[in-house]
This record gives C-alpha cells, sequence and structure tokens, in this order.
C-alpha cells in the first residue's frame, strides 16, 4: 500500500473537496482519501502508482503538484471510524431535515420570514451532508446529478423566498409573532447546539467532519440572528428586522446553492 501527499493550492473549501472526490472516484487503486484543506494538501492511500491520481487531478487545474510517496500499512480500524463518522453526519442530515420541516411550517403560519429563510438554510446544509455520505457510493454521473438538482432546487427556493421579501418591504407586510420566532429558533438553536457536540465528540481531523462543524456553528449564529430580530420585532413592533434577517439568510442560501451547483459540473 502507498501513500502519496498532494499539495492543491485552489482546494480551500468543502465545496472543491467534493469536486475532488467525484474527480477521482471509480479508480479501484483508491482505499481511501484525507483531506487537509488548511494546508490545502490531499493525502491517498492507494496501491501501485499514483500517475492516473496525478492525471486526474491536474485536470481539475487546482494547481495540483505531487509532493511525496511512501509505504504505508493500512489499519483496518480506520474502517470502524469511518462508520462512526457516517453515523454521526446521517444523525445530523436528519436533525436538519426535521428543523427545515418544522421552521418552513411555522414561518408560514405565524408570518415569520426569519423563520422561513432559516428553515432553508437547514435544507441546504441537509443537501450537503446528503451529498457527503452519497458520495460512499454510486457513480460520478449520479452524483453530478444529484448535485444539480439539490442546487437549482435550493437556488429557486432563495429567489421565491428574495422576492417574497421584496413584496412585502414594498406593500402590506403582516406584523410576524415574535414569540413563535424566538421559540421555534430556540428549539433550532438546542439542535444545532445538539449537532455541534455529536461533531465535536468524534474527534475526527477529517476534512468534511471539520466543515460540518463549521456549517453547524453558521447554524447556531443565524438562529441567534432569528432570535435577536424577533425581539426587535417586539420593541419596535415592526415586521422590518424580520424581512431584514429573512433577506441576508436567503442571500446566504443562494450562496450555498452556487457552491453546489460547482459539484455538477
Amino acid at each position: 500500500m502507498q501513500k502519496t501527499t498532494f499539495s492543491i493550492a485552489k482546494m480551500d473549501c468543502p465545496s472543491e473537496e467534493q469536486m475532488i472526490r467525484m474527480k477521482l472516484d471509480g479508480l479501484p487503486q483508491i482505499k481511501s482519501l484525507h483531506f487537509d484543506i488548511p494546508d490545502r494538501k490531499l493525502q491517498v492511500i492507494h496501491h501501485g502508482d499514483s500517475k492516473e491520481i496525478l492525471f486526474r487531478l491536474e485536470t481539475l487545474k487546482y494547481d495540483t503538484i505531487e509532493l511525496a510517496t511512501e509505504t504505508f500499512v493500512y489499519d483496518e480500524m480506520q474502517e470502524g471510524a469511518l462508520n462512526g463518522e457516517r453515523t454521526i453526519l446521517w444523525t445530523v442530515l436528519l436533525i436538519n431535515f426535521a428543523f427545515f420541516a418544522i421552521e418552513s411550517l411555522t414561518g408560514f403560519i405565524f408570518g415569520s420570514m426569519g423563520l422561513v429563510a432559516d428553515s432553508l438554510d437547514m435544507l441546504a446544509d441537509s443537501m450537503v451532508y446528503g451529498l457527503s455520505l452519497w458520495a460512499v457510493g454510486g457513480s460520478v454521473f449520479r452524483k453530478k446529478q444529484v448535485a444539480k438538482l439539490a442546487g437549482y432546487m435550493q437556488l429557486l427556493l432563495a429567489f421565491l423566498g428574495l422576492v417574497e421579501v421584496l413584496r412585502r418591504f414594498l406593500g402590506t407586510t403582516p406584523m410576524p409573532e415574535f414569540y413563535s420566532m424566538i421559540g421555534v429558533s430556540l428549539l433550532a438553536m438546542g439542535a444545532n447546539v445538539f449537532c455541534l457536540f455529536l461533531l465535536q465528540k468524534s474527534k475526527s481531523k477529517e476534512a468534511h467532519m471539520q466543515a460540518s462543524m463549521i456549517f453547524t456553528s453558521n447554524d447556531i449564529l443565524i438562529n441567534a440572528g432569528v432570535i435577536v430580530a424577533g425581539i426587535l420585532v417586539y420593541v419596535f413592533q415592526s415586521p422590518f428586522p424580520d424581512l431584514l434577517i429573512g433577506m441576508l439568510v436567503f442571500v446566504l442560501v443562494a450562496r450555498g446553492a452556487y457552491r453546489i451547483l460547482q459539484l455538477g459540473k
């Protein structure tokens, strides 16, 4: 077994990681991939030489350089660790999807664009976690099709959300129920804190797990933003704080959709 280390200068976010995984998918000599996004390095555990691996990486035009190859003894216990990571990711995915349903429903019922926008952010995270789990099996074509479908759907929802926010800015805007905004957001924050606890408990240094922790930490900040918006709605008796936080989150969701679409190219 060989371990080859590559320097990938333009790999700076989880989107590039997913594109690299797709590009290397199907090579029978590869046993596992280990990403270090902060240092822009990739370690590939494989059989045989690394020529085909390097060729595929170079086609991505991420400025890839092969640094070193050394003999490596593969530890089968790593498989157990990977299974544990999959379990955590599945748990986080299901929690995010459940709160997408809860927040979107309560957001429409209580007239809060902040809750609706936060629900789409939860859906966006579910898509990212789902794509990461999907990478375990399946063809490159199928993965790309799923990425495109998820990205376009997320982009459409973000666009419709921004249109609705603009319509409410320009027209008659109903007053959202601030206590519902705060209560549901507190529940969502609690769920995200639990997800972050699970991710940190894994003590994984793998890039996809580290990225998941960053996503979840950002979600907690967004939950806090919706709570603050709910308080401001009460203090000023105005719906505009809710619309502003909704607009901000919809923009973040659209940005996430663009990154997912890059995976489908």
